[in-house]
């Protein structure tokens, strides 16, 4: 992928920088691999806004992806690269010999006319996927599964990648990007590569249009508001709680600076060998 900036002749054009979609070789999308996607507008099966700042946009329609590779030992052809509206990375048709289709996530490197295939015994290249017992060490992987079986739930976004570290009998050891090392079984599959589109990280919108579109509202600061609206408004001009120092905080009175929200004794704990961003290794 690569990226695209404009000459400065407006204030939109100065500092948007948007993908050029050159690696994008097919504009529709295939008809039997899509679903329709209706919108929520922030709102749960109750009718309440359960949440903010979501609304309008451009329609969409959701592709259904192959997360658990189900097709097993049948070498597919990668026959277009595709744009999904629904995640940050490209997407790849694929399509095996009895001229079923399906999608998977485009890691980099797979272009259209590659082979890939899923198995035991696979060939550990790009865009293939195999148990992590025969994944080689060192190697970098996307589209992790946390339970055999249950389909890719780990590096899946633009750019992500999960590094094998080592294995421990029937657990493997995994590097996040996030840094944390954990557990997971050697039976579970991953894909072999990095997540494609590695430089959406730099894109820049350069307007709030294009959020509109991508059905993103617009978000007030809480210090602008009313006390009666949130904790941190009030007051005369910029103050900080009405008057005095207030510690940040959502609307409902959480603190949003330093406050762990994590369960603790959660169940999947006892697989996390080293926290993120963290020296001190966890209990095991």
């Amino acid at each position: 992928m690569g990226l695209k900036t404009f000459r400065p002749l407006t204030p939109t054009n100065r500092f948007k920088i948007l993908p050029d979609f050159a690696e994008v070789t097919k504009k529709k999308p295939e008809k039997s691999l899509v679903e329709a996607k209706p919108k929520t507008g922030g709102r749960n099966n109750n009718g309440r806004l359960t949440t903010r700042h979501i609304g309008g946009g451009h329609k969409q329609k959701y592709r259904i992806i192959d997360f658990k590779r189900k097709t097993r030992g049948q070498v597919a052809n990668v026959i277009a690269i595709e744009y999904d509206p629904n995640r940050t990375c490209r997407i790849a048709l694929l399509e095996y010999p009895d001229k079923v289709k399906a999608y998977i996530l485009a890691p980099v490197g797979l272009a259209v006319g590659d082979k890939v295939t899923a198995g035991p015994g696979s060939e550990p290249k790009v865009g293939n996927a195999l148990p992590l017992q025969e994944v080689p060490l060192g190697a970098t992987i996307h589209n992790v599964e946390l339970q055999p079986g249950r389909g890719g739930q780990m590096a899946r976004s633009a750019g992500a990648g999960v590094i094998l570290n080592n294995r421990e009998g029937d657990f493997a050891l995994l590097k996040l990007p996030s840094g944390e090392i954990r557990r997971v079984h050697v039976n579970c599959y991953a894909t072999m590569g990095q997540v494609g589109n590695v430089d959406h990280m730099n894109v820049s919108s350069g307007k709030a249009g294009r959020s509109r579109w991508r059905g993103v509202r617009p978000t007030v600061r809480g210090m602008v508001m009313n006390p009666v609206d949130h904790p941190m408004g009030g007051g005369q001009g910029k103050s900080k709680g009405g008057g005095g120092r207030h510690h940040p905080m959502s609307p409902w009175g959480q603190l949003s600076k330093g406050f762990k929200t994590r369960r603790k004794h959660k169940p999947s704990d006892r697989f996390i060998v080293q926290r993120k961003n963290s020296t001190k290794k966890a209990a095991l």
